[in-house]
């Protein structure tokens, strides 16, 4: 799933590699993805099948939004591209 996630940001038009070099969007991303599965103690499987119930907890005023606003709010954003990539895909 983590291939297809990786594929679906790429079609999106989000970057891979920073001009220097870098990993960028795509990469940080799936690394916050990574990061919910652990919080939310699932799998990526796991987390697209709950990704509607789970995702208003990150957002404002979420009972997780603490997370949600790491990093300027790429938690969330990593979120709002899966859930996305979820109903796509299923």
């Amino acid at each position: 799933m983590k291939k297809k996630f990786e594929q679906f940001l790429i079609d999106a038009g989000y970057k891979e590699y920073t001009p220097s070099g870098h990993p960028s969007t795509v990469y940080d991303y799936i690394k916050r993805i990574d990061f919910v599965c652990e919080v939310e103690h699932t799998d990526w499987c796991g987390l697209s099948q709950k990704i509607d119930s789970i995702l208003p907890q990150y957002e404002e005023g979420g009972s997780k939004e603490q997370f949600g606003a790491k990093s300027h709010n790429a938690v969330r954003s990593a979120l709002r591209c899966f859930h996305t990539f979820s109903k796509r895909s299923f």
